[in-house]
């Protein structure tokens, strides 16, 4: 079987996502920052589940990053039939908190690193009898959220793009599925500085990575456009969509305040 090659491998939904495929009998190629994590994770799961794990590690917040992955996978003759694009985190608080240098670094992990990854691979995943794009979203994606104005901006982009692009490739052998979590009990919160009012909000409706993950790969395998996970959180999507925007994007901007 060809690898499923994951970013953000080394924690939270990645991981989760890592052990759901292991557990699947995919081969596995985790890509992250950290090497020590990286290199605990590719031998727990290829010990526990008999696959084979290869681990990369990188910042793909750095120019030519999503090449250096793509150069790797060539190198070892890796075949890649499942592309998960999970790394990203946000930035909370005024727009005017953080430096420019900050914002664009996380536009480019959420976004450009995304769509690097996805046309470097993409002529490697339409020669798979079955291969699959995996974007993970999340469910800031359906409103504009003041204090996280621009990660729910980057959200809404890779909800659109996977949407678009799912269609364009609706009759070759390549699916894409745009998943869209919640609150997830991951370090999130604590990476992009949300205060003490948004920590509790989230502590009341977090799902575990492991039930994102197995939604997350059961979506992706079944061929879905577009999956929100958890009730509240398609609720959510539904009142974003029913209620007048002025009154969603205060109500959802008053957690960050």
């Amino acid at each position: 079987m060809a690898y499923a090659l994951i970013t953000g491998a080394s924690k939270g939904i990645g991981l989760a996502i890592a052990n759901e495929l292991a557990r699947r009998k995919f081969d596995l190629l985790l890509v992250a920052r950290s090497t020590s994590l990286l290199q605990e994770v590719a031998s727990q799961l290829a010990s526990e589940h008999g696959i084979k794990t290869d681990h990369l590690s990188i910042d793909l917040a750095q120019t030519g990053a999503a090449q250096q992955v793509f150069d790797w996978c060539n190198q070892k003759q890796y075949a890649v039939q499942m592309l998960v694009n999970n790394a990203g985190y946000g930035l909370s608080g005024p727009f005017e908190k953080h430096s420019l240098a900050e914002h664009i670094g996380m536009m480019t992990v959420n976004m450009t690193a995304l769509v690097e990854l996805s046309y470097l691979f993409l002529p490697q995943l339409r020669q798979q009898s079955k291969a699959y794009i995996l974007n993970i979203g999340s469910s800031a994606a359906y409103q504009a959220i003041p204090g996280l104005s621009l990660y729910a901006a980057s959200k809404t982009f890779v909800l659109q793009f996977s949407r678009g692009l799912h269609k364009e490739l609706k009759r070759s052998s390549v699916s894409v599925t745009c998943v869209c979590p919640g609150a997830t009990d991951t370090n999130f919160v604590d990476r992009a500085q949300i205060g003490d009012k948004g920590r509790k909000a989230a502590e009341r409706v977090n799902m575990t990575p492991e039930d994102v993950a197995q939604q997350a790969v059961a979506a992706t395998l079944a061929g879905k456009t577009e999956v929100v996970t958890g009730f509240l959180n398609k609720a959510g999507k539904f009142m974003a969509w029913l209620l007048p925007k002025g009154l969603v994007e205060q109500t959802a901007g008053s957690i960050y305040e």
